[in-house]
């Protein structure tokens, strides 16, 4: 067996993980959906646990030597059920998308309907979009938004009335503004009461979970059946996926979904690192985190309609905005990304909603400040990237500016290290 050092075996591998380690400290990162984890969460995940093999659930193997395992993904699940105030969790997921395909299986059937946020407005690929399985397997609709940004709870109804989903899904990958799950749940009560069977209600939580967490947006678990979410972005743990729910039955029927009916292994490294994870999110610092994350994004708000920048909804409640980049300053969301990312900032088109451009284009930008907020920016520092976004939008064409706003961009990492 190989022992040596991955920098000795392989440099060509070795090499790039460094670059990528430069280019993550020297970039300012404002994806909404990344983040920065310990490395305490690193140190997990990079553990021997790859090397167990732990089919079923703790207690319950499909393999012998799970001793140690067990207890890890015990722990695992006791503090995620902690943290969202909730009876029963599954940790097994690979992903989000996992987490969501399971969830589905474990209470629809091929053809069902589903009834999510339309891509342009915000929702997922996994909410119903065509080409995706969510959209292949169901019968899927959609819901939008009003002219001011804000979700239209009244045409929600209207159409979930009419179609009489088996399921509602509520949450967003771009989608700025408080959620209100409680009016989501009264929708799909009367869905059932018409419909004389179950509609469920579930929620994707992916990008809200640290700010659920830390109590700075209303928490799913008390109205859904279903809650998923990644472990990543606001929550700031390593990529992977979760469930939750506090309906005993259900919770059975999604463990027998995720194994054996849609994964087989789970990643007990991965596992562990979401445990650790979770304890940082349960310390009170963690909620001082959340709390910044919100505040540096409103700033970053405010400093970019003092810009001239139009937002979608006007402003933000959480952890990022949508911009019209198009309808601001005359360029595609495809461009600004990659003239951001000249300067040493990463960010990434996103559709708005009514987008007259092409997804691969489109005429918007996300970006988000729980990445940023771990770095230790605070609100000014965060008008300040608003300022260099500015600055190289404005002046695309002009390499002497661009260089400019580059070296101040490094100048600015170099104030915040990572690792």
């Amino acid at each position: 067996m190989n022992n040596k050092n991955l920098c000795d075996f392989d440099n060509e591998i070795s090499d790039l993980i460094e670059k990528e380690l430069e280019r993550q400290r020297t970039h300012i990162e404002l994806i909404a959906s990344e983040n920065f984890v310990s490395k305490a969460v690193l140190e997990a995940q990079g553990s021997i646990l790859t090397n167990k093999y732990a089919e079923g659930y703790p207690g319950k193997r499909y393999y012998g030597g799970c001793e140690n395992v067990d207890v890890i993904e015990s722990i695992a699940i006791e503090r995620l059920c902690k943290l969202f105030d909730v009876k029963f969790a599954n940790v097994q997921p690979h992903s989000g998308a996992s987490a969501n395909l399971a969830a589905y299986n474990s209470v629809l059937m091929p053809g069902d309907k589903i009834l999510g946020m339309s891509l342009d407005a915000g929702g997922h690929l996994t909410h119903g979009y065509s080409v995706n399985f969510s959209g292949k397997i169901y019968q899927a609709f959609n819901y939008g938004l009003k002219d001011d940004g804000f979700i239209d709870y009244d045409k929600v109804e209207e159409i979930a009335m009419a179609e009489l989903p088996n399921l509602i899904v509520a949450g967003a990958s771009a989608y700025p503004r408080i959620i209100d799950f409680k009016r989501f749940r009264e929708i799909a009560d009367k869905v059932s009461e018409k419909a004389g069977r179950k509609c469920f209600f579930m929620v994707d939580m992916a990008h809200i979970a640290g700010l659920v967490a830390a109590g700075l947006h209303p928490n799913p678990c008390q109205y859904a059946d279903i809650v998923t979410s990644t472990t990543h972005k606001t929550l700031r743990g390593p990529r992977g996926g979760i469930i939750l729910t506090n309906d005993e039955l259900l919770a059975k029927k999604i463990n027998s979904s995720v194994f054996p009916g849609c994964q087989g292994g789970p990643l007990m490294h991965v596992i562990a690192a979401k445990a650790v994870a979770f304890k940082e999110a349960l310390d009170d610092s963690f909620k001082v985190y959340a709390t910044q994350v919100v505040k540096n994004c409103a700033a970053l708000a405010d400093e970019m309609k003092k810009l001239g920048y139009s937002l979608v909804s006007g402003g933000t409640d959480n952890h990022l905005i949508l911009v019209d980049i198009f309808g601001s300053v005359g360029i595609s969301g495809k461009k600004a990304e990659n003239i951001l990312h000249s300067v040493n900032i990463t960010a990434n088109k996103n559709a708005i909603p009514n987008d007259t451009q092409k997804p691969t284009i489109t005429s918007g930008l996300r970006l988000g400040t729980a990445a940023i907020t771990t770095r230790g920016f605070n609100e000014e520092e965060t008008r300040m990237v608003a300022r260099f976004i500015d600055k190289a939008l404005r002046n695309k064409d002009n390499e002497e500016v661009l260089n400019q706003v580059r070296e101040e961009v490094i100048s600015l990492m170099a104030k915040h290290p990572y690792l």
